[in-house]
């Protein structure tokens, strides 16, 4: 476990603001994903939004922040890769010709390992993604952030010079939309726009009558959106086919047609991509 740990603390070197301000600025927009508390989808709203956006012809780039929790590769069936390091940093893996990720699950020898690191360790981490990274001139960084609002949201919302703004995702759960309050007060806090909230889990859909059927109480995400003014993005289903997809490691192949999910979905992205400040 130590040399795991190790190893990917050996890529991590000393910073170089200069560096990080030019990768920042050769980006055209930074989108971070938050969540209140974990459980709720959001590693799975950031995936398919940065393949979907990918899929329109844009430049994607996509940062797996999650220090502890990494989920990323093995959505888009990386997890068995390792980054390269050329005369500009670290090379991000390629999954598509518009879409490469970087996360510290690539880094670790032993993929059982956990990451052991205190706060300082992590914030250095993710200081040396956004600056050591051999991200290039892309149209969209989107940021996959764990849980809450510790150190590696603050990190990101003080390291990038600009952001675009953040997605929040939450489930109608009350117990979760109490953290996502939080959520989009940090964000207010810390100058970040909030370009909406994702309602995830927002029920399931009947196989045989097509209906959809609510399994937690509704109305607590339309509040939390007129309480701080912002606005409720698109309601997500509960749907085994996602989860499949995502457990292949195919969000950027097998996503398709024409299911309550994907249109949900799309008309996200939608929001997402014409969002102005």
């Amino acid at each position: 476990m130590t040399q795991n740990i190790q190893s990917a603390s050996d890529i991590l070197k000393k910073p170089n603001e200069s560096k990080l301000i030019r990768n920042m600025r050769a980006i055209n927009k930074k989108i971070m994903i938050m969540s209140g508390k974990g459980g709720v989808g959001k590693s799975t709203v950031a995936a398919n939004l940065a393949a979907r956006l990918a899929e329109r012809g844009y430049k994607v780039g996509l940062l797996d922040a999650d220090i502890h929790g990494p989920s990323i590769p093995k959505m888009f069936g990386i997890d068995e890769q390792n980054p390269t390091v050329d005369n500009d940093g670290i090379v991000p893996i390629k999954v598509t010709d518009n879409l490469c990720v970087m996360s510290v699950a690539l880094l670790l020898e032993d993929k059982d390992a956990p990451v052991i690191w205190r706060g300082p360790a992590k914030m250095a981490a993710i200081k040396q993604f956004l600056e050591d990274v051999s991200w290039g001139n892309l149209d969209y960084l989107i940021v996959d952030l764990p849980p809450g609002t510790g150190d590696e949201p603050l990190s990101i919302a003080q390291l990038i010079e600009r952001i675009e703004g953040a997605v929040v995702v939450t489930t109608p759960q009350d117990i979760a939309l109490i953290s996502v309050r939080k959520s989009i007060k940090f964000a207010e806090i810390l100058n970040v726009p909030v370009i909406g909230i994702v309602e995830n889990m927002g029920g399931i859909v009947c196989p045989h009558c097509d209906k959809k059927i609510d399994i937690f109480n509704k109305g607590g995400v339309k509040k939390a959106s007129d309480d701080f003014g912002v606005p409720i993005l698109g309601e997500l289903p509960l749907d085994p086919a996602i989860a499949e997809i995502e457990d292949m490691g195919r969000v950027h192949i097998d996503i398709g047609g024409e299911g309550h999910w994907v249109k949900n979905f799309a008309a996200i992205v939608d929001a997402v991509d014409n969002f102005k400040k």
